[in-house]
């Protein structure tokens, strides 16, 4: 008799690999492996740029996808190319995070990420929008594993019971944590 583990979420694997092209970026990429972490799923950050790096990027897509990494990251600010080289470079799902760094704010990087050629696709989230790139990692790994599903059943409960305060409420639980 076999037993199928397929719905557990695997302690010891690396599932969402988070590549940021400049170590400048790390202090909002950060973000991303934080709200992963609260989620319980593994994942790992590694720098590396499309332009400056790109035989290092090619080599941590291979590594990753080899070591079971099931959903990447692509974060960068100012000519935004990490996702879409990402993309055309694996069949595993990509995720853009356009950087608001440089002159342009992070429009330059919108519109880097998001706009894709038919057949490479990124999903891409708001310019900085850290917490909305893991949520949809995870809603993307949910659909595998069921002890994801739950933790984010359990964020979106938080999230709610945050806003279905009055305001005094929450100028109390803003006083306490201060």
């Amino acid at each position: 008799m076999t037993t199928d583990n397929s719905a557990t979420t695997p302690q010891d694997t690396i599932l969402v690999g988070i590549l940021t092209g400049s170590p400048n970026d790390l202090p909002k990429v950060v973000k991303v492996r934080d709200t992963l972490d609260e989620l319980g799923i593994r994942s790992e950050i590694v720098v590396a740029s499309a332009h400056r790096t790109p035989d290092k990027v090619f080599a941590y897509l291979n590594r990753a996808h080899a070591e079971g990494v099931q959903v990447l990251i692509g974060c960068a600010g100012v000519a935004a190319h990490l996702a879409g080289v990402i993309a055309g470079h694996t069949r595993l799902p990509v995720i853009g995070l356009p950087l608001g760094n440089g002159p342009l704010s992070g429009w330059d990087s919108l519109l880097s990420t998001v706009q894709m050629p038919p057949g490479v696709p990124v999903a891409t989230v708001a310019v900085d929008g850290s917490r909305n790139a893991a949520i949809l990692a995870a809603r993307i790994l949910a659909l595998k594993y069921p002890a994801i599903d739950a933790a984010l059943e359990k964020l979106a409960e938080q999230e709610r019971q945050r806003y279905d305060q009055t305001a005094d409420e929450a100028l109390a639980a803003l006083k306490s944590t201060s």
